[in-house]
């Protein structure tokens, strides 16, 4: 009962703090637009006089590329670069946005205010920062441990197939994402409780994240669960969509940035709703232990 009145509650917390999901959405199509914009000028150059865009009728093929030719070099590397400063602008932006957001799904959070959800942004942001970076290290860490170290050792023994190491790869991984779900609560539930203190206190955060995990592990791990499924089926569904597109022409253009975007919009809410659904479980959980 406690995890369906949570995700329902969390629900309900995302729902209303919509305004908030638009700021993240808007921001991060800025940012996406920096690297997106001067791409696509440059691609242009490259496929001038190719004739990619009469096999893109088709849909999207990886291999029509070829046709850059000498291009397809530079433009990688610039794609590349693109996407590592995508991927550290975004580190910070959502460190500092997402800050706002768990303000704004606290129970006694009351109307979403859109100066509020800035000013707890900037409050916020050093703590966030810091909890993001911790949690991804140890992600990265027990990735390494649980997935690339079993795997080498298959690969580099003599007797190994490419069956042994597809089956360690797929063992290692389970297990990661197991591991993964867990290190996803507690950095959920560090936030949840970074915002309910005055001051940022972000190893103390982290902290209360693990020993709640600890406390409530089956319920908390079992809700985790259950929302991460949902966005996984979502994704499936987003390739899906999108893998089938004609891009070719000018409306298809259109028509694939417009779902691209709806997509997007719905990964955040979806996103806002697990963030609400661990804070109403924290509070909930609290409350018993009162």
């Amino acid at each position: 009962m406690k995890i369906i009145n949570s995700v329902k509650e969390g629900m309900v917390r995302s729902v209303k703090a919509w305004k908030g999901i638009v700021i993240i959405w808007f921001i991060t199509l800025i940012i996406v637009s920096l690297v997106a914009l001067p791409m696509k000028g440059a691609l242009k150059e490259g496929l001038a006089d190719s004739m990619i865009t009469e096999k893109l009728a088709h849909g999207i093929d990886i291999e029509v590329f070829a046709d850059l030719g000498e291009n397809f070099s530079s433009l990688s590397s610039y794609f590349l670069s693109g996407i590592f400063i995508i991927v550290i602008i975004s580190f910070i932006t959502n460190s500092f946005l997402i800050g706002g957001l768990f303000s704004g799904l606290k129970g006694l959070a009351g109307t979403f205010s859109s100066r509020k959800f800035f000013m707890s942004s900037a409050k916020y942001f050093w703590s966030f920062l810091l909890i993001s970076l911790m949690l991804d290290l140890l992600i990265l860490l027990f990735a390494f441990l649980i997935i690339v170290i079993p795997v080498s050792i298959v690969a580099n023994t003599e007797a190994s197939s490419e069956g042994a190491i597809l089956k360690t790869l797929m063992i290692a991984a389970s297990v990661f994402f197991m591991v993964l779900i867990w290190l996803l609560t507690v950095a959920d539930y560090a936030r949840a409780w970074q915002v309910t203190q005055k001051r940022g206190a972000c190893f103390n955060a982290v902290g209360f994240g693990f020993r709640q995990t600890i406390r409530t592990f089956l319920s908390s791990y079992t809700l985790m669960l259950i929302l991460i499924f949902i966005q996984l089926l979502f994704g499936s569904l987003v390739l899906y969509v999108l893998s089938g597109m004609k891009p070719a022409t000018g409306t298809g253009i259109i028509l694939l940035f417009f779902f691209s975007q709806v997509f997007f919009f719905i990964k955040v809410l979806l996103k806002t709703w697990r963030y609400g659904s661990m804070t109403s479980m924290m509070e909930g959980s609290s409350a018993t232990a009162l």
